[in-house]
């Protein structure tokens, strides 16, 4: 794993490299860099901000959010994903409702959100826990739809119960599919985050980044953007290696 990781660092610093160029240059071909401040300009103001503790609680408060939705997400679109693929009824009653609300962007729940519920903490939890249900409730389904039907019956023939299908043979087959919406999920949490924090008027690094946009500070706008990606990736990571004891018995595919 020492070359793949030191080829995609690599491949990071070659970017940094070619963003302070274009910067210094003010490279100038479709995409303008004249008002894109430097790496360096970037890294000095972050580290300006780490001095402080304002920019800790727009992380803090952001964290709070996503593992709250998220985990509202997980749970209620692992359940209705189950019972959507393994009844016809539950995926006929409940799927149009998603094929209806899922295409609608999180900026647009923004108003309806603000009407319905009572604060806005509440508000933003519930646009980060839109954005992340539906991604997990349709990887859900697709698994449980894909477990291979000469399984259930050899467990049927055995005297498997609904329930001993449902958790040893349903569940684990679907389990990759699971995972993947899981991890989809998390990455679309974060995006929706960004547009629920609009709304905010105190902490969140979504908050924090529209605030620099109005502010006309830069080097923070990019700032709150590296954040952002760096803790959605992170947290991704740290869903997939949560849920790699639950695959333990995939094989691997090869790889070149």
């Amino acid at each position: 794993m020492g070359p793949r990781y030191l080829v995609r660092i690599t491949a990071l610093i070659v970017a940094v490299i070619l963003w302070e160029l274009a910067s210094k240059q003010g490279f100038n071909f479709y995409i303008t860099f004249d008002n894109i401040p430097a790496p360096s300009v970037v890294g000095a103001a972050l580290m300006a901000e780490l001095t402080g503790q304002e920019f800790y609680l727009h992380i803090l408060h952001s964290l709070e959010r996503v593992a709250i939705a998220y985990g509202l997400a997980v749970v209620l679109g692992v359940l209705l994903g189950v019972a959507m693929g393994r009844s016809r009824w539950a995926e006929d009653i409940i799927m149009p409702y998603i094929e209806l609300l899922r295409p609608i962007p999180a900026v647009a729940w923004i108003p309806l959100a603000i009407l319905m519920l009572p604060s806005e903490q509440s508000s933003i939890i519930f646009i980060t826990f839109l954005g992340a249900l539906f991604p997990v409730i349709l990887n859900t389904v697709h698994g449980v739809e894909q477990t291979n039907s000469v399984l259930v019956r050899a467990a049927r023939s055995l005297g498997a119960s609904r329930t001993a299908i449902l958790w040893h043979v349903v569940l684990p087959g679907a389990m990759p599919s699971i995972v993947a919406g899981l991890a989809i999920g998390m990455g679309v949490a974060w995006f929706s985050l960004l547009a629920g924090e609009i709304i905010s008027g105190q902490y969140g690094i979504g908050y924090y980044t529209w605030n620099s946009y109005t502010l006309i500070q830069y080097p923070q706008i990019i700032i709150g953007m590296l954040t952002i990606g760096g803790l959605g990736t992170l947290c991704t990571l740290l869903v997939r290696k949560g849920c790699n004891p639950l695959l333990k018995w995939q094989a691997k595919g090869g790889r070149s």
